[in-house]
């Protein structure tokens, strides 16, 4: 399997360390959807990252469909996800806020860097910057409250939380301040230093540092 994307999106870098917790052999090929559009579209027309590439050549998107299909067909009965229906409720909630706030940071770093600010509309800037505030909030309120969820590091919370903080830290740390969110603080530094979360970081091949204010790639989801 190939995996296609540039690890600056945090959709792309979940699906690579969840792979890597799952110990599911694949290639990463940092393709950026902006920078390498032909190549990109020359692999998949939609040119949506993540992209995975199946061992028939069928191309799947979309990082939670990605890591399903995974789960249920290459990780020989290994799972991110709790076994107990109450655990992977608790689970999913957080999930959905990690996912939550990578999808209104996208939508703020592409409102501010790629459209013409007099065609930025702030209304809509407030409203979108309320919610990703909301959701950091909540991620941060599930990791307080709900430690266990969290415990460990091989489960689909943990990776989608410390993932999202990243990438919202490095893009947007003055809207999402950390010193507010030091239970994310403290689950990030400590997934950072693990083998499968170093041996995908945020940057790569053709991507700017993670405090540039342009992206390298579309995050996609």
């Amino acid at each position: 399997m190939r995996l296609i994307g540039m690890l600056d999106s945090p959709y792309v870098r979940r699906v690579a360390v969840s792979l890597e917790c799952l110990r599911v052999p694949f290639e990463h090929e940092a393709v950026s959807v902006l920078a390498t559009f032909e190549k990109f579209q020359s692999i998949n027309p939609v040119v949506k990252a993540p992209t995975l590439v199946c061992d028939d050549g069928e191309i799947l998107m979309d990082s939670s469909l990605i890591l399903q299909f995974v789960e249920s067909s290459k990780a020989q009965g290994r799972s991110l996800w709790s076994a107990d229906p109450a655990g992977k409720q608790r689970e999913f909630r957080a999930v959905g806020l990690a996912l939550a706030a990578c999808e209104k940071s996208v939508q703020l770093i592409y409102e501010r860097n790629l459209r013409p600010k007099e065609a930025q509309y702030e209304p809509w800037l407030e409203r979108v910057t309320g919610q990703l505030l909301a959701a950091t909030s909540g991620l941060e309120g599930e990791v307080q409250r709900r430690p266990e969820v969290f415990s460990a590091l091989h489960c689909q919370a943990s990776i989608s939380a410390a993932v999202a903080w990243q990438f919202t830290q490095s893009m947007l740390a003055s809207i999402v301040p950390a010193s507010h969110h030091p239970g994310l603080v403290s689950l990030s530094m400590r997934l950072e230093r693990t083998p499968e979360f170093q041996k995908y970081p945020p940057v790569g091949p053709g991507v700017p540092a993670a405090n540039s204010s342009l992206p390298a790639t579309a995050p996609s989801k």
